[in-house]
């Protein structure tokens, strides 16, 4: 399936070398997903090992034909990066596909001769308006750094951990801190631009605020905590040190001093204009929730508990968009609807939480499932759609020039939301380029390969800083399983022992390995009781069975240099 939507895309020309030519971090972020996962299915794959080091190359400075990283600044040097290089200068080309979906955006400028920023919109598809929108992205916008780019923390941690090539980790924290530090230098406010020198506001009038998907445009501070996050978590996993949270920390409490009450409730600043702070919501939980899974520390816990509610955060969802929902109010994006609801469940709220989130996923499935064998769901039949006469609802409107190329995700019905939270104990991955971290991981002890054995169960019931408690079953009637359970989905964490309540009795094992063998026979299951140490080892994608000696090592081409003319 990847090789051919790669394929397909390059045939467009907008994928270059199995890579984007050029895109922001956001859109790659949610564009590699999948390819993340590789590393969970057949960590052995040369050509899944191969694409992760050359597309990390891509970003640390080893590849000349894509200087996208300065590595002496140590900055990305735009917010459109891929295999053909940094993208300084846009073209109307670049964007003549957004142009009807960003109709119904805010003004990326505040000065736009031919727009009326109060309304809070910009029609990009006024002609006038367009040309003015580009000419001011290339004077202010396309040259240097952003926070968005910190999402390429994860294709960093993804190549480490097949790697485990130091300089990898090292780029992970070192870009972590120079973002710590501009915050710092900027009264503890994280700036959103700086130039190809390094400094902040270079191309905007020195100002801190109005770069892109920055504090102003799009979505301000939604788009800045979320690759902070994923940032964060990717460099305490790879170094053990909590320090790494505290950037991100430092945002929520910095937005939330600046809370005010409305009809009751406490909303929080989400944008900064030119005037000051403004466009006033509720925090959404999910960002220190993740933050809250990494660390487990009462901290955390408390910056959750003080968030206003407008929805039942013990309710289980069946998302019917990919975004926004509007009929629900729920943020949904990608499908993964019910991070909070696992939250809720992780601290004793959700009596019966397994049955119903997997209950759920069947809904979901069978949802998407109908949707997909509609005629609404036939590609062919998209530039005819009309949401008057189609016979199924679809969360995108389908005539828009640039919602069609999304329209994949609400007709695809291979969502496992419920799954993944019960056997890995931990949420799903942030949907722009979170990796998929979990307090555990489960492999085929038979069949030596990942994934649950079959006619296997296992639900992860808690978590707590040093414990994860979990039930196990074997429902085949004749056959017996075994059952391999890794501390940390890469490895990363170790058990120390476990208790282990099998038939009304229990027993106490000392393990002291990130990897714990059950046998479970016919019928049978168990309640385990681990206690762990967490972030003690380096992640990998390595196996109970492989190790990356295993491995066949990469290929190694002929310098680049050696084919240039005499």
């Amino acid at each position: 399936m990847w090789d051919m939507i790669t394929w397909q895309w390059t045939q467009y020309g907008q994928i270059h070398r199995e890579f984007d030519g050029y895109y922001d971090w956001m859109h790659h972020g949610e564009g590699m997903l999948y390819f993340y996962f590789f590393g969970l299915t057949k960590p052995e794959s040369l050509v899944d090992r191969q694409r992760a080091q050359s597309f990390a190359n891509m970003y640390n400075g080893k590849d000349p034909e894509a200087p996208n990283y300065d590595p002496a600044l140590k900055i990305i040097r735009s917010p459109l990066s891929g295999s053909r290089g940094p993208r300084l200068q846009v073209t109307h080309e670049d964007w003549q596909t957004h142009r009807t979906v960003l109709d119904d955006y805010l003004a990326p400028y505040e000065d736009l001769k031919h727009n009326d920023f109060s309304k809070m919109k910009a029609h990009w598809s006024d002609d006038a308006l367009y040309a003015e929108i580009i000419e001011k992205m290339n004077e202010r916008m396309m040259r240097g750094d952003v926070p968005l780019n910190l999402n390429a923390t994860s294709l960093m941690t993804h190549a480490f951990m097949y790697s485990q090539d130091g300089t990898l980790k090292s780029w992970v924290t070192d870009y972590l801190d120079l973002w710590h530090k501009r915050a710092k230098e900027n009264d503890g406010i994280l700036p959103d631009n700086v130039g190809l020198t390094g400094k902040i506001g270079e191309y905007n009038d020195g100002k801190w605020w109005g770069g892109y998907y920055g504090w102003r445009w799009p979505h301000g501070y939604t788009t800045l905590i979320e690759p902070l996050t994923n940032a964060s978590m990717n460099a305490v996993m790879l170094t053990g040190d909590y320090k790494y949270l505290e950037l991100a920390r430092s945002q929520e409490d910095l937005i939330w001093s600046l809370r005010k009450e409305v009809d009751g409730i406490m909303k929080t600043p989400m944008k900064h204009f030119d005037a000051g702070w403004g466009d006033y919501r509720l925090l959404n939980p999910k960002n220190m929730i993740y933050i809250w899974t990494t660390s487990m520390a009462d901290e955390d816990l408390a910056r959750i508990d003080r968030m206003s509610r407008d929805t039942d955060w013990n309710e289980i969802v069946a998302p019917g968009v990919s975004g926004s929902d509007g009929k629900t109010g729920r943020q949904t994006k990608h499908y993964i609807a019910n991070t909070v609801s696992w939250f809720q469940y992780m601290r004793g709220e959700i009596a019966g939480y397994p049955e119903k989130i997997l209950q759920m996923n069947l809904t979901l499935i069978d949802n998407q499932l109908r949707k997909m064998r509609s005629k609404t769901g036939a590609p062919r039949d998209w530039d005819n759609y009309d949401p008057a006469t189609a016979d199924c609802e679809v969360g995108l409107d389908l005539r828009v020039d640039g919602y069609q190329i999304h329209a994949w995700q609400e007709f695809n019905p291979v969502y496992f939301e419920g799954l993944g939270q019960m056997v890995f104990g931990g949420p799903m991955h942030i949907s722009h380029g979170g990796l998929q971290h979990g307090k555990v991981r489960p492999f085929d002890g038979q069949k030596r390969r990942t994934g649950l054995p079959d006619d296997v169960a296992m639900i992860v019931e808690k978590v707590t800083a040093t414990t994860v408690e979990m039930q196990v079953a074997n429902i085949s009637k004749s056959d017996a399983r075994q059952l391999v359970i890794q501390a940390g989905t890469f490895g990363e964490h170790k058990f120390t022992k476990a208790t282990i309540t099998q038939g009304g009795k229990s027993e106490e094992v000392a393990i002291n390995n990130k990897w714990f063998a059950i046998d479970l026979a016919a019928g049978s299951g168990a309640s385990i009781r681990f206690t762990i140490e967490r972030y003690v080892n380096s992640p990998t994608y390595e196996t109970p069975w492989q190790s990356k000696s295993d491995w066949d090592p990469l290929i190694k081409g002929r310098p680049a240099e050696n084919f240039k003319a005499l």
